[in-house]
């Protein structure tokens, strides 16, 4: 059976925050910013936008075109508060949860779901208990992969549900024009455009394959694969919700993958530093690269092993930025190892090209290893010499 993945969607989150907090915003046009005039926005609700204004928008054109706008500092604290509350809601429905952001993840329902009779009464029925409990508004988007998902959610905003199935992609996905599609930077659309590729249904056709990739280079074959419905449908999550988590916000936006690099870098080596400091390990290794517009982007690795490795570390968070990178301009990266296990309580399982040191020869090696002279021996070992007629008058008694 194919997957079943559910891509919830907050509905202008630090706003909605406010208004639950608030009740006297409500239907009113209210953003999250800095109160200068110099500032930006991080985000607006949908009556705000329907004036025009959105994020990362500087705060006196948001005056501009809406001067009964009402902007509120952000408050991250209860945010995440709020945040918290939403995932373990949805933890109810299933425990293959893997968090994007701080306002929307994936979630696997494939065997969950089997107990509706019919499929879309489990995405009414989070939607409706979210509400009821939190306040929060989301959008669903039901599909057999990731990217469709993530595109299903997208489609009906807010609170809205949305199913894309394989068979339904001509209808629902071809048709949408380029700029629409997850994963498409904002400069690669003019160039693509200019190439004759408009739509998503250019983008999936076999005779657009080689024109795609030379503009795009390694993101074109990626693109062509999900415009066509084939996209990863493997979720990275655990059970264990203890993570530890270093991020950092840079007062210059990085441009270059090799500037989000080197920083991303920093982080590992004090994050490796802060878990040996504690003897924590984990295996889930999670990147959140910001950009200039405040979207947030969250990919994750499980690896095989724990480890507070930096070189892992560092491995796993480089592989994440080289496959997701675009010239978009990061203000914020943060990194993250979740999983997290004492090192007293991991059993450590040697590799093909490790010896295992647990035999008695082993232990005596390495105890003799550590003392002048030949110190240690067994009992068996004894016995042979003495069967030899092996001197032992200067052994140790």
């Amino acid at each position: 059976m194919a997957k079943v993945l559910f891509h919830i969607d907050l509905n202008a989150f630090f706003a909605s925050a406010e208004e639950i907090r608030h009740p006297e915003y409500k239907g009113k046009p209210i953003a999250i910013g800095s109160l200068s005039s110099r500032g930006v926005l991080s985000t607006a609700n949908y009556i705000a936008r329907e004036y025009g204004v959105h994020s990362a928008m500087p705060v006196f054109m948001a005056k501009e075109k809406c001067p009964e706008l009402i902007i509120i500092p952000g408050d991250y604290p209860y945010y995440r508060s709020l945040s918290n509350a939403f995932f373990n809601y949805l933890r109810r429905y299933s425990d293959k949860l893997e968090p994007v952001s701080i306002d929307e993840c994936f979630l696997d329902v494939s065997e969950e779901i089997k107990k509706y009779k019919r499929p879309l009464d489990m995405a009414v029925q989070i939607q409706q208990g979210l509400k009821e409990e939190t306040g929060l508004t989301c959008s669903i988007g039901v599909a057999p992969n990731r990217f469709l998902a993530k595109m299903a959610s997208d489609m009906r905003k807010p609170n809205g549900i949305t199913v894309i199935r394989k068979s339904e992609i001509p209808n629902k996905l071809w048709p949408l024009t380029i700029d629409k599609m997850i994963g498409i930077g904002k400069k690669s659309v003019p160039l693509l455009e200019k190439n004759g590729i408009h739509l998503i249904k250019d983008i999936a056709d076999p005779e657009n394959e080689n024109k795609i990739m030379r503009l795009l280079g390694k993101n074109g074959y990626s693109l062509i694969q999900k415009a066509r419905g084939l996209s990863s449908a493997k979720l990275n999550f655990s059970t264990s919700h203890k993570s530890v988590s270093l991020s950092k916000t840079y007062p210059v936006d990085l441009f270059t993958e090799e500037e989000v690099l080197m920083r991303a870098r920093e982080l590992a080596q004090e994050l490796s530093l802060r878990m040996k400091r504690k003897h924590q390990k984990g295996r889930l290794i999670s990147l959140v690269l910001r950009d200039t517009e405040f979207h947030n982007q969250m990919r994750s690795i499980t690896l095989k092993q724990d480890t507070n490795d930096f070189a892992l570390i560092y491995e796993t968070i480089q592989a994440l930025v080289e496959e997701n990178f675009e010239e978009v301009g990061y203000r914020h990266i943060g990194i993250s190892v979740g999983s997290l296990k004492n090192e007293s309580a991991i059993i450590e399982q040697p590799t093909i090209f490790e010896k295992p040191i647990n035999t008695t020869q082993d232990i005596l090696i390495q105890l003799n290893k550590a003392m002048p002279g030949h110190v240690f021996m067994s009992a068996s070992d004894l016995l042979k010499r003495k069967e030899k007629g092996v001197d032992r008058s200067d052994e140790p008694k």
